[in-house]
């Protein structure tokens, strides 16, 4: 993999992982237009550019994470876990990762040879993120802000996202899916999302990311930080541009953006 390949992937990296489009489809799709093999260097250097990702989310919502943090630790100290809205909340954001994190951890395995055909894995994740966002906007009631979600909410949130991870569609469609089926309006199912974010990427991350420090990785580590890097800084400007978007407009324009490129990959795989 070269400098600029690096530079690419990072960059589609950082964009797509936040918006509902599904990320390691466009990883795919990038890898194999830009003649990337796909084996298990390219598997590692996506598994450690996602770390530049982490970072953005974690800066652009660090005022809430601190919040949230403080709030918790205040919770346990005062032996008032739940009175206050934040440390509820932080709680709830804890219980909803916990479904993923353990069902993610135990066909990781599985997960991880999703990636022998770039083009049909591709298509597949595209096409069932389009399902997932269609589903979204038809049970889209818009009557909860997110200061009334309760354990059930969350809980539903953290099983919806759980269904996604065989077929390996958005992670952030999965939870904006189950916030807007619970009544949540798309911004505060699109906060919570984002939020239960941070432990689910965090971990698997630095679990991935450990796994994957080896001297053969070492080896290409300037290629790494590049799309480290490239993936933090679009990472960034893609949720900024998000929340802002999700405020105003519906998501069927990345509904409409799955199903064809879903279709096209899918056309692709068919007529090679």
């Amino acid at each position: 993999m070269t400098i600029l390949q690096a530079l690419i992937l990072g960059v589609i990296e950082g964009l797509t992982e936040f918006l509902p489009v599904s990320s390691t489809a466009h990883i795919l799709l990038t890898e194999k237009l830009l003649g990337v093999p796909a084996d298990q260097t390219a598997f590692v250097f996506t598994v450690l550019v996602q770390l530049g990702a982490i970072a953005a989310l974690v800066l652009y919502f660090w005022q809430d994470l601190w919040s949230l943090l403080l709030a918790f630790l205040t919770g346990i100290r005062t032996r008032k876990p739940f009175e206050d809205f934040e440390s509820r909340l932080a709680w709830l954001v804890l219980l909803a990762s916990l479904p993923t994190l353990v069902i993610g951890y135990l066909i990781r395995d599985l997960v991880t040879d999703l990636f022998t055909d770039p083009l049909a894995s591709a298509g597949l994740r595209l096409l069932v993120t389009a399902v997932l966002l269609t589903a979204a906007e038809l049970l889209y009631k818009a009557q909860r802000p997110l200061t009334g979600i309760t354990w059930l909410d969350a809980l539903w949130i953290g099983v919806v996202q759980v269904l996604t991870i065989l077929p390996g569609s958005s992670r952030s469609g999965a939870a904006i899916l189950g916030g807007m089926s619970r009544g949540f309006d798309r911004s505060s199912a699109t906060r919570f999302a984002f939020l239960m974010s941070v432990p689910i990427m965090s971990a698997a991350g630095i679990y991935e990311g450990l796994g994957a420090l080896t001297h053969e990785t070492l080896s290409f580590l300037p290629v790494i930080l590049v799309g480290l890097i490239a993936a933090g800084i679009s990472g960034w400007y893609s949720i900024r541009w998000l929340v802002n978007y999700v405020s105003k407009r519906s998501l069927y324009p990345f509904v409409i953006y799955c199903l064809v490129l879903g279709v096209i990959c899918f056309a692709a795989y068919l007529i090679r």
